[in-house]
């Protein structure tokens, strides 16, 4: 994101709460709010420039674009504040919005008694909310008769196992990739949990899941499409992220054998090659056609911790992609609750006390919370 259209959206946010406050205030027809939504209008014309659509998330007490978070301020503040009020989980905004959506916007987020219960979408501002679905938010992502490709869950384990013995094979040959069965991996897991009442249900899969001999890879995938649709994400932008988990860790490919099978501790010029993986990893996929940029991103940064420490080293002030923050969360959960070679699983409870004691230093502290509270909510479901 630019520095200029973070300032831009600052305006933007700015304009609009003090558009829904004069809603309040005084009334939805009144001369100052056309004139604050006029305003709001013309700063959002200029963050969009000749963007395809701008996304607004919120994830606890920050406000997300271009999957890094906005400086906090209290206009900022406001609108997080509202949002979270009505359940909302991002709003997305097109370029042909006009002043009455945004108006429409400013008298559905004030709350004003008359102005109804319900968040209307309109033809150019989307709102996603969290933890329900509004059919009428947005088109399903896929039609029911639209299922070329789709693999059965049931099947995924055989296609996932295929998949990346046929990467390895490439790798080993020196060989380009190609991801096609990733991407119908993806899609059919994207395809299974659009049928689900709740994303929350998207997590399910894993109680079946671990009587299959899965892929580390594959779990992370579920557990990162079920955290994007915690927050409403639909369409391109889940997909990229369920393929850029499905190859995070592709970079362990190029380490050998004896060293990613060894039972004991490794030797520190072990680790040394280890901790590689993200950066070789990262660069073959970047010589790839058709890889997502964001798979290559999630790829270099999913073993930096919140903290910046970790590995590969980077510089000071580095801004990591919030899909990467999503996916270290995935990793380190999954990483502790399924077997290794080295140590026995652990079980929920100990996971997620080990996950809070790092939030906010190895891990990112919103993302964490929030996705404990979505697998704490499976786990009581009957």
């Amino acid at each position: 994101m630019k520095p200029d259209m973070a300032g831009q959206m600052q305006d933007f946010v700015r304009t609009m709460v003090s558009a829904i406050a004069n809603v309040s205030l005084y009334s939805p027809e009144h001369r100052q709010v056309h004139r604050l939504c006029a305003n709001a209008l013309a700063k959002l014309q200029e963050a969009m420039g000749d963007r395809e659509e701008i996304i607004l998330m919120r994830i606890d007490d920050e406000l997300v674009l271009d999957n890094a978070p906005l400086e906090p301020s209290m206009s900022l503040g406001k609108l997080i504040q509202i949002m979270a009020s009505r359940g909302i989980g991002h709003i997305k905004i097109l370029p042909g919005v006009s002043r009455d959506e945004i108006r429409t916007m400013a008298v559905d987020l004030s709350g004003r008694k008359g102005a109804g219960d319900e968040i209307r979408s309109t033809d150019n501002i989307k709102f996603g909310t969290i933890d329900a679905r509004h059919p009428e938010d947005d088109t399903e992502e896929y039609e029911q008769d639209d299922v070329g490709g789709i693999i059965p869950l049931e099947d995924i384990p055989c296609h996932e196992i295929s998949a990346f013995a046929e990467i390895k094979d490439r790798i080993s040959s020196k060989e380009r990739i190609s991801i096609s069965c990733i991407r119908n991996i993806v899609d059919s897991f994207i395809f299974a949990f659009s049928r689900a009442a709740s994303p929350l249900l998207a997590i399910a899969p894993l109680r079946l899941l671990d009587e299959y001999t899965y892929t580390h890879s594959t779990n992370v995938c579920i557990l990162n499409i079920a955290q994007a649709m915690s927050f409403g994400v639909k369409g391109p932008l889940l997909h990229e992220i369920g393929v850029a988990a499905m190859l995070h860790d592709i970079g362990k490919l190029f380490i050998p054998e004896e060293i990613l099978t060894k039972p004991g501790k490794l030797e520190p010029e072990e680790f040394e090659i280890v901790k590689l993986h993200p950066l070789t990893g990262a660069n073959y996929l970047l010589e790839m056609t058709g890889i997502p940029k964001l798979a290559v991103v999630c790829c270099f940064e999913h073993h930096l911790r919140y903290n910046l420490t970790g590995y590969p080293k980077v510089r000071d002030g580095w801004k990591q992609n919030l899909v990467s923050h999503m996916t270290a969360v995935s990793d380190y959960f999954d990483a502790l609750r399924t077997r290794r070679i080295y140590r026995s699983p652990m079980d929920f409870d100990t996971v997620s006390g080990i996950m809070i004691d790092t939030s906010g230093i190895e891990l990112h502290p919103s993302l964490t919370r929030n996705f404990l509270r979505l697998l704490a909510r499976l786990r009581d479901q009957p």
